[in-house]
């Protein structure tokens, strides 16, 4: 059993709480993503998952046992640092194995976890070379095979992607989510980048201020927002917020259309050519919507557009706490106009 469960953890800095009162489950073969802006808590609540910082309050449990006093070490977790943290002067093969020869484990068992690791993260044709000689994807398989050779159950990524290009970062997600099938680990996976959230997570937990904004699958959070905040936080572009009254109507950018009657007046301000489709930036009554189309936009700046959309697909959120005030409108088809 390798769940990890966090209860009512709370960690302080001076009067600052980084951490509030968080409780959250990662099942055992799960991968879970820790998902925020800077400064959300999402970091510090991974380092007391591994022992690299103590909770003022609450208690952290892996594999059923009580580990929250428990030195990192004696968690059995691997971890992988935004910072590949190689070794520069030791070659990829002793960077893999650091923590097998420190742990004293036989040159045997050691050689036979290298290769089984190097097929894995594919650096069986890279074993000499020192990390000055490779690519930034190279060096993050370094780091996911070192802590891979470990056979720990539960591995814990700090920003792992960060670093590298938008599509090195796309084929290492791809390859980060594969492993962790493949190998059946709990991995707790933090990251501020909801694309990444979004494609590798079987559960997200989304934080602000050092809590709990919301905690649930992909498809949740991007199709019931709890909070304004998640709205806008899910999605690119993100949700559309409209302040009517005393409530906000959330509408994402791919519900609305342009029509040739009955619509809201729309002024547009710019268009965004993506190629398989456009992002047309308009304002209803001053406040800011985009409207995602098809193909290429003819639109442009300074066009009056009329906007138009099926109540099925509003979100309503109240105006002052951000809260969701009820579902979708349920089952009705209707054209919302101006």
């Amino acid at each position: 059993m390798s769940a990890i469960r966090l209860d009512h953890i709370t960690k302080s800095w001076g009067t600052a709480r980084a951490v509030d009162d968080v409780s959250l489950t990662a099942e055992e073969g799960s991968l879970l993503v820790l998902l925020g802006p800077s400064g959300c808590g999402k970091s510090t609540t991974l380092r007391l998952i591994a022992g690299l910082e103590q909770p003022d309050e609450g208690t952290v449990t892996i594999g059923g046992a009580d580990v929250t006093h428990l030195t990192p070490a004696q968690r059995q977790i691997s971890m992988v640092f935004q910072s590949y943290a190689l070794f520069p002067h030791l070659s990829v093969a002793e960077n893999i194995i650091f923590g097998l020869r420190v742990r004293r484990v036989s040159r045997g068992e050691r050689d036979e976890r290298l290769k089984r690791v190097a097929d894995i993260v594919g650096l069986g044709h890279l074993l000499d070379r020192k990390p000055s000689q490779l690519s930034g994807g190279q060096r993050q398989r370094v780091a996911l095979g070192r802590a891979i050779i470990a056979e720990a159950k539960v591995c814990l990524m700090d920003e792992p992607l960060s670093n590298l290009d938008a599509k090195l970062r796309h084929e290492m997600r791809t390859e980060i989510r594969a492993l962790q099938q493949r190998l059946g680990m709990t991995m707790v996976y933090v990251t501020h980048d909801q694309t990444e959230a979004m494609t590798m997570a079987d559960r997200v937990v989304l934080m602000k201020d050092g809590r709990i904004e919301q905690n649930g699958t992909p498809e949740q959070l991007y199709n019931r927002p709890e909070t304004a905040f998640t709205a806008r936080f899910i999605g690119t572009p993100p949700m559309n917020l409209i302040i009517e009254g005393g409530r906000q109507i959330g509408i994402r950018p791919e519900d609305i259309r342009v029509v040739s009657q009955d619509g809201r007046a729309a002024r547009v301000k710019a268009t965004e050519h993506l190629g398989a489709d456009s992002i047309v930036l308009c304002e209803i009554d001053g406040q800011p919507v985009a409207v995602r189309q098809n193909g290429f936009s003819k639109t442009a700046p300074g066009d009056t557009i009329l906007l138009g959309w099926d109540s099925i697909h509003e979100h309503q959120f109240d105006k002052t706490s951000g809260r969701r005030l009820d579902t979708a409108a349920g089952g009705v088809s209707q054209t919302v106009s101006g």
